[in-house]
């Protein structure tokens, strides 16, 4: 195996536990301020349709043990030696709702016996210093707890364009006040969206750097049917590529984010200019085929089949190691 040229979110787990830790995705029935407020009545962010990266098995229908259960069963195939799971409250905001909501579904998925920790996936505008108190003591209790805030973007221009609902500063706040609180923080942050130049998907580098994070989850921007982004692209069915491409040019979409060369450039240029402490996680979002509004722009591997996001990391190293770069090697400015 090549050396890799990232700090490896994926190495980091299994050096200190000595084996992988497999996420079990939970729905618990939260929703999201961006959905449920009078004054945000716009369906959600433009770009989300969580339907898209829900497993099957997935569902507040079922109890989250029978979720779990059934999540276990569906990975124990894939990846037979797995001994450990966290319970990964994944779909919209998981720490929306009233403490005593959040603790009883909580415990109910550290009761299975499987389950050694959790993974809370929500908004920084959804947190506040008595949850995180609660969180910090499952933290002490538990294998590993960890937060999750999707950061999406660092300009409050493009926060309001998407229809995000909160300001850059309200990120800041909800991240600094984690780390006070001694929990893992991690952090999701999209390529490609409306409005931002590679210029400035470069510069969030530095303001992703000066937060006191542990990890990142990058995504290139997919144009998921359902979504308000997709009600903007007017396209044939039969369109080209480059027809594809040219309507996300006309939202606003830069060019280097159209194609998985370009999105693959992109992001090492980001990692050059990224903090070396900061553990990368994901590099590629993927959802089913059948939510794809532009499905001729999807990424494909030279023998034609479809791209899976677990392939992506072993190019960006390559593209590193091609340069003769890492994470951090063009870094010139001091993080907090």
């Amino acid at each position: 195996m090549s050396e890799l040229l990232y700090n490896s979110y994926a190495a980091y787990i299994r050096q200190r536990f000595g084996q992988r830790l497999q996420k079990v995705s939970v729905d618990a029935g939260f929703s999201c301020p961006n959905r449920n407020s009078v004054d945000r009545s716009i369906g959600g962010c433009a770009f989300c349709n969580n339907r898209a990266f829900n497993p099957s098995y997935c569902s507040p229908t079922k109890s989250i043990t029978q979720q779990i259960d059934e999540g276990i069963e569906f990975h124990c195939h894939r990846y037979p030696d797995t001994k450990i799971y966290l319970a990964y409250f994944q779909p919209y905001s998981n720490t929306f709702a009233p403490l005593e909501t959040l603790k009883v579904r909580y415990e109910e998925a550290l009761s299975h016996p499987d389950v050694k920790g959790l993974i809370i996936g929500t908004r920084p505008d959804c947190i506040d210093a008595q949850k995180l108190e609660y969180i910090a003591q499952l933290a002490e209790k538990h294998l590993f707890v960890a937060i999750e805030y999707g950061i999406e973007s660092c300009y409050d221009s493009t926060l309001n364009a998407i229809g995000r609902g909160h300001t850059f500063e309200a990120t800041r706040h909800a991240i600094e006040l984690t780390h006070c609180f001694d929990i893992h923080c991690g952090a999701h942050l999209v390529i490609g969206l409306p409005g931002e130049n590679s210029a400035m998907i470069l510069d969030e580098a530095e303001a992703i750097s000066n937060l006191p994070i542990d990890s990142l989850k990058l995504h290139q921007l997919q144009i998921i049917k359902g979504t308000r982004l997709s009600e903007a692209i007017n396209l044939r069915i039969e369109a080209t590529p480059e027809e594809a491409r040219d309507a996300l040019r006309q939202i606003g979409v830069c060019d280097e984010a159209t194609t998985c060369e370009g999105y693959l450039n992109l992001v090492c240029d980001f990692l050059e200019r990224l903090d070396g402490r900061i553990m990368l996680e994901r590099f590629a979002g993927e959802v089913p085929p059948r939510f794809q509004a532009l499905p001729q722009l999807a990424w494909r591997r030279a023998d034609g089949r479809l791209m899976r996001n677990e392939e992506v990391p072993a190019l960006v190293n390559r593209e590193l190691a091609k340069r003769n770069s890492r994470q951090g090697a063009k870094t010139q400015f001091l993080t907090k």
